[in-house]
């Protein structure tokens, strides 16, 4: 390494939001620009580890360990802190098609791996993967690439989110003539309408749409494959069929009073609020407004957090979070050891957005919900919980929950949003096409090999694993675009 040092010289400089209070009022992203020292010094903070556990992309227990794409990450650390930039950004493509995208959105298992976090605070690796791609773009490095020769062969890609660019994008550098189908009126899939722009800015997405469309993919937009896009027809004309159409089936509560107005899935609320605001900065109203209403948002995880952004900025007159289990440890515990994905308390943005305009953190723990309560018009007034203590297993896991007599309360709610997971792809290209579910009603598929019981027919991505990681899904469509090329051809010169 350039520095050896470096870990011991600098404390971890990771990026700076804006402030709290500013940022609410917009839609822009999060995070302020970075000097180049401060990415030159926390680039020469990657220690000369000899066994570096940052990038071994390991999946045990659906716990993840280190970065499933296999990132070159010392190698790029190490050449940001000698102001080698475009290689680092040579480096940094090599493994990752759309790194602009993981290094906004990804939640980082990489530097809960990194060696360096056994005794310090880890390497502040995901802003460095950003800052080295957005200079690409900025110096004009990253420029269409489109292949030399065409094989003749014909790929289908079903989905524009990651899985499915990211096989587009493979495919096509190997030669083949890719078309991407994509149900919504935009590309990205959640990319675009699932994640809120002040995470990632949407001309983010579309510049990198823009790229592969030069470099020769055919993209066609309200395309609903089994709805008006004939499946059979797809079958006929194509060599060979990606499904990456992601698990957009959100898991409901049905409990009492489940039917009344004011309550949503949480993808509903984001999809038509990004929707809006891109169609006209929400001036047209066709989104669901949490403007001046008491809202509760159930569910905990990445999900539940842009639901209350996005709630906080429409100008919601109180917030409260809603989770299961118990507060998270504010340290690693001796269950969840180091490389695994540390399982600890985090402040994400908007949870640090609720505590500023409202004076605390939003969530609340231990709870769960009972009844939604009608207002007497049909429109939810209050949502009912009971608090719950839990077992603890040796594991760390938590079981046998058991109600604490006494401790239902009504929470006042004009807007319920219900953040609380995915039960797997949306059924209608999965029927239409023949494929076999397994028990959790994902496309079923071997991992490494991505082919389906329909010949021809591979899947990647959320569709095959269930809902998860942005780096998972990405991995995964570069590994079946290899599966693919290699049915096609026979062999595959593909990474």
């Amino acid at each position: 390494m350039g520095k050896p040092t470096g870990f011991m010289e600098h404390s971890r400089q990771a990026p700076v939001r804006r402030p709290a209070t500013e940022r609410v009022r917009d839609w822009a992203e999060l995070y302020t620009p970075r000097p180049e020292k401060n990415l030159k010094q926390e680039g020469s903070r990657c220690m000369d580890c000899g066994v570096p556990f940052c990038h071994t992309g390991l999946d045990t227990d659906g716990k993840t360990t280190g970065c499933p794409l296999h990132n070159l990450i010392p190698e790029w650390n190490d050449l940001v802190y000698r102001g080698r930039w475009r290689e680092a950004l040579e480096r940094l493509h090599k493994t990752n098609n759309f790194p602009e995208w993981t290094g906004r959105i990804c939640p980082a298992p990489c530097e809960s791996a990194c060696v360096l976090g056994i005794t310090d605070p880890p390497v502040a690796i995901k802003g460095i993967e950003n800052a080295i791609v957005d200079r690409g773009f900025a110096e004009g490095w990253i420029v269409p690439r489109p292949p030399a020769h065409r094989t003749g062969k014909r790929v289908a890609v079903i989905g524009s989110g990651p899985a499915g660019l990211a096989a587009a994008a493979q495919l096509n550098y190997a030669g083949h003539h890719v078309t991407v189908f994509e149900r919504d009126d935009r590309l990205g899939g959640l990319l675009m309408y699932g994640v809120p722009n002040m995470k990632l800015d949407k001309k983010n997405v579309q510049r990198r749409v823009d790229l592969l469309a030069a470099e020769g993919v055919e993209f066609r937009t309200n395309a609903h494959v089994g709805v008006n896009v004939d499946a059979a027809q797809l079958r006929r004309e194509y060599d060979a069929i990606l499904v990456a159409v992601g698990a957009l089936k959100g898991q409901d509560l049905r409990i009492p009073g489940r039917q009344l107005s004011g309550i949503h899935l949480a993808m509903e609320f984001l999809h038509k609020n990004t929707k809006s605001l891109l169609d006209s900065d929400l001036r047209n109203g066709q989104y669901i407004s949490a403007k001046g209403k008491h809202v509760i948002v159930i569910g905990a995880g990445d999900t539940g957090t842009d639901c209350i952004g996005t709630a906080l900025r429409h100008g919601c007159k109180s917030l409260v979070n809603f989770a299961r289990k118990p507060q998270p440890p504010k340290t690693r515990e001796p269950h969840n050891p180091w490389p695994q994905e540390a399982e600890v308390l985090l402040v994400d943005y908007g949870h640090e957005e609720s505590a500023a305009l409202f004076g605390n953190d939003p969530r609340k723990y231990n709870l769960v919900t009972k009844e939604f309560v009608d207002d007497g018009t049909g429109h939810v007034k209050a949502v009912r919980t009971v608090r719950v203590e839990w077992e603890r297993m040796s594991n760390g896991d938590y079981a046998n929950p058991r109600e604490v007599e006494g401790s239902q309360y009504d929470w006042p709610a004009d807007l319920v949003l219900l953040a609380i997971g995915f039960t797997g792809p949306e059924p209608t290209v999965v029927e239409k096409l023949g494929l076999a579910t397994d028990n959790k009603s994902n496309i079923r598929a071997e991992f490494g090999k991505f082919a389906t019981n329909v010949d021809g027919i591979f899947v990647a991505g959320d569709a095959r694993r269930g809902a998860s990681l942005i780096v998972w899904a990405i991995a995964e469509g570069r590994q079946a675009a290899r599966e693919i090329d290699r049915y096609l051809m026979g062999v595959s010169s593909l990474p």
